[in-house]
């Protein structure tokens, strides 16, 4: 559509423009007609934003999608709810809120009535509890075409449950044909994934591939884009349309959903893996279930398998492409966590798997074993402790002492991770946060008993604790390693201290404050643990920086988000070198140098805030940005404020900075806020840090905070009379009352930071932009000269 559409704009007209899909037997004039449906589901993540509103309105709330395509609409709408990787693996059960009470009538007419991200859920539970379909049709308007679609799921899940698995093929099929996963089946049937499986096979019922024509098989298709599907064969139709090659052949599997923490950062270096291995000579195959991506565009890849990322999808897909030719590989470094969780079933299959080794990835992920490297190789890292219990976590805190970083070792992408500076914060953690995370079995058998079901889970899953380094530098570093040889990208200084979620930190390429003997320093260690964890690909490094010395905080020995903005800045195709490296290409084959940048490269987060009203805009460790955006210059200060600009930020040319600022900021904030001063702003700051700034001779006026009374600091921003706001806060009653003031400032688009170091940035981003220094260059440019 989109170069049909770039074609138009340039003068063709649609019968002038051929049609890819068919090769050119049709014109873009020729309307599809398509023999499949296609079922599209948003993928949420408000559990990354305590306190908003899970209500769908006419503001988009998802982050991410998942697409799936099938013969049926209950086949699409299943594959595409287990593509969700929320745990989903059909229309699972789920509680209605307020059941058991006083009207259970009333409390499922407003959950259905609730336009939430899980209604087809509550509807499905609706029909389970005896709904009919029109009383469910009164209280939510759902079309009843869907709903009786959704009803035949149903009705066929308590035939499942009532006699089992059928005994035949033609059963079998028709299960798998509705869109039922191995997976769904075995909770219907009372019995494991793998016994389905194998009974499944035993009785010959395996999926088929067809091919995304748009023509309904009127003409032959010449891409391979293909899905899966159970419907059984009818008179003068191929069985199978996927006729894989006889050539040496790759599997790339994508990300899935865009989520936050897993966005198109993976699917970038998925295409660019693409690429190269086709270049070098190899099938490339994508396995992706993402519509937004462009490793999901049907001339990406050789061949794509529109598919969610489930153990039992990708193994049939493998099955498949292994039934000819020779399968080199699967590549599982690229895709984020998604792929990750495969690694093992993959092993378990006997597929190879190209780069790092899955024990490699989970030893940097295993405390105690990772610790042993460490101690091997004489690097530091932060005190630190495991926690089995709620008793123990207690031990362990009191241990290390605070500040302490605590996050659950059982929920992926770093959610409910915190930072504890006080006591009676480690308690509202494991007496609050915790159970939110306990599982509904769990929950059952321990009804009234919060700490009895913590103990459960954190009995197999532990809870992590870490020191928690406070005023420390962090800095990210990726390298290259083909097991015997190194190379490092890029070292990007966070801009945030650390402590603030890496994905949610500004940061600067090359380093924009550490000396050439620290730089040496970082190389040197990551070097040693790309050695030591035998990586083969891609690494990312997460160190902590603090007097001097340096901490290893986090290894990933696979693609991480910052391998776009390190390629970008550096000017090197680093997930193409990486691919080529794991499918057993030589590091020095490339021949790489280390560049002498003369420009640098600002990578700024940009976050979804005003899209949750009520949720606090204060950084932490959870990560929260669901994008980022780029700056380019020849100085670090020009380059930031380009950035800014980016994100959407009004960087303001002048008027009046207020200022309010934890004790032990004051002293470094003040020579930020006298530059801001020479540059004509105005300063305004409550009362403790009007009266510093004064001492520091920088002329301030003092306005009351909002529990002081009006007029109140909300009341200037919200009067237009604030256009620049640097506020950090420490412990959790400051934070609590400075919270109105950070929502004024973001309702009112009034740039705000809250970290000491985002603050210093921008106000030397401030003064180069008002230098009038934002040259404008393609980003070819910076590299014919270099």
């Amino acid at each position: 559509i989109a170069k049909v559409a770039a074609k138009l704009a340039v003068g063709y007209t649609l019968d002038e423009i051929a049609n890819d899909i068919t090769g050119g037997a049709t014109p873009a004039s020729f309307e599809p007609t398509i023999d499949y449906v296609v079922t599209k589901v948003p993928r949420f993540a408000f559990e990354k934003f305590p306190g908003a509103s899970t209500t769908l309105t006419t503001s988009m709330k998802s982050v991410g999608e998942v697409m799936a395509i099938g013969r049926t609409f209950q086949e699409s709408l299943q594959k595409a709810l287990r593509g969700l990787e929320t745990g989903l693996t059909g229309l699972d059960e789920i509680e209605i809120e307020g059941l058991g009470r006083d009207d259970d009538k009333n409390a499922i007419r407003a959950a259905l009535g609730t336009p939430t991200p899980n209604r087809l859920l509550q509807v499905a539970q609706a029909m389970r509890l005896g709904w009919s379909n029109e009383d469910i049709f009164n209280s939510c308007k759902i079309d009843p075409w869907f709903l009786g679609a959704m009803r035949g799921i149903v009705d066929m899940e308590e035939k499942v449950r009532k006699n089992g698995l059928p005994g035949n093929a033609f059963g079998m099929r028709t299960l798998k044909a509705m869109g039922f996963s191995d997976a769904r089946l075995a909770v219907l049937a009372e019995t494991t994934e793998a016994e389905v499986t194998a009974k499944r096979h035993a009785l010959g019922v395996r999926p088929v591939y067809k091919r995304i024509d748009t023509c309904a098989a009127e003409f032959a298709s010449p891409t391979a884009y293909m899905y899966s599907t159970y419907e059984a064969p009818f008179a003068g139709a191929p069985a199978d349309e996927s006729t894989p090659s006889d050539k040496k052949k790759v599997i790339i599997l994508g990300g899935g959903p865009n989520r936050i923490g897993q966005g198109i950062e993976f699917d970038y270096c998925c295409c660019h893996a693409c690429f190269a291995l086709h270049d070098a000579g190899y099938e490339s195959i994508m396995v992706n279930c993402n519509p937004e991506t462009v490793s999901t565009d049907y001339d990406t890849a050789d061949r794509l398998y529109f598919e969610p990322l489930t153990g039992e999808d990708v193994l049939e897909i493998i099955d498949k492409e292994r039934s000819r030719g020779t399968l080199h590989g699967v590549i599982v470094q690229f895709g984020g966590q998604t792929p990750l969780k495969l690694a093992r079933a993959l092993e378990a299959a006997e597929v190879p798997i190209l780069g790092t080794s899955p024990d490699a990835i989970d030893l940097a992920e295993d405390r105690d074993r990772f610790k042993r490297v460490l101690d091997k190789l004489r690097l530091k890292q932060p005190k630190n402790g495991i926690a089995y219990s709620v008793e123990q976590a207690r031990l362990v805190s009191a241990d290390l002492g605070l500040p302490l970083v605590v996050r659950p070792s059982y929920v992926l992408g770093g959610r409910a991770m915190q930072i504890i500076r006080e006591e009676n914060q480690l308690n509202d953690y494991l007496l609050g946060t915790l159970p939110e995370l306990v599982p509904a079995d769990v929950k059952a058998r321990y009804p009234n008993d919060k700490t009895g079901q913590i103990n459960t889970v954190l009995g197999k899953n532990p809870l992590l604790f870490d020191r928690y380094l406070s005023d420390a530098t962090e800095v990210d570093v990726d390298c290259l390693s083909d097991g015997n040889d190194t190379f490092i990208v890029g070292i990007m200084e966070h801009i945030e201290e650390a402590g603030i979620h890496s994905g949610d930190s500004a940061c600067s390429l090359p380093p924009h404050s550490l000396d050439a003997k620290m730089i040496e320093e970082l190389e040197r260690q990551t070097r040693e643990l790309a050695l030591g964890l035998d990586v083969v690909g891609l690494m990312n490094v997460q160190y902590a920086i603090k007097d001097g010395e340096i901490y290893v905080l986090e290894v990933n020995p696979r693609a991480s988000r910052t391998v776009p903005f390190v390629a970008k800045v550096i000017g090197t195709p680093v997930a193409k070198i990486a691919a080529r490296i794991m499918a057993g290409e030589k590091l020095a084959d490339f021949k790489l140098k280390k560049a002498e940048l003369k420009h640098v490269g600002v990578k700024e987060s940009v976050f979804p805030f005003a899209r949750f009203p009520g949720v606090d805009t204060v950084l932490g460790p959870e990560m929260r940005s669901t994008g980022e955006v780029m700056g380019i210059d020849g100085s670090f200060a020009v380059a930031f404020a380009k950035s800014q600009l980016g994100g959407g930020t009004r960087v303001p040319r002048k008027g009046t900075v207020f200022v309010s600022v934890r004790e032990s900021d004051k002293t470094r904030i003040a020579e930020a806020v006298r530059e801001l001063h020479a540059l004509g702003f105005k300063v305004l700051a409550t009362s403790g840090t009007a009266r510093f700034l004064t001492d520091q001779g920088i002329p301030t006026e003092k306005v009351n905070k909002v529990l002081e009374g009006r007029p109140h600091i909300v009341d200037a921003i919200t009067n237009g009379d604030v256009q620049l706001v640097f506020n950090t806060t420490e412990g959790p009653q400051a934070l609590a009352d400075s919270r109105s003031l950070r929502r004024a400032a973001l309702l009112h688009k009034v740039p705000y930071y809250t970290t000491l170091s985002g603050a210093v940035a921008a106000a030397q981003g401030i003064r180069a932009y008002l230098g009038g220094d934002l040259e404008v260059r393609t980003l070819q440019s910076y590299f014919s000269e270099t």
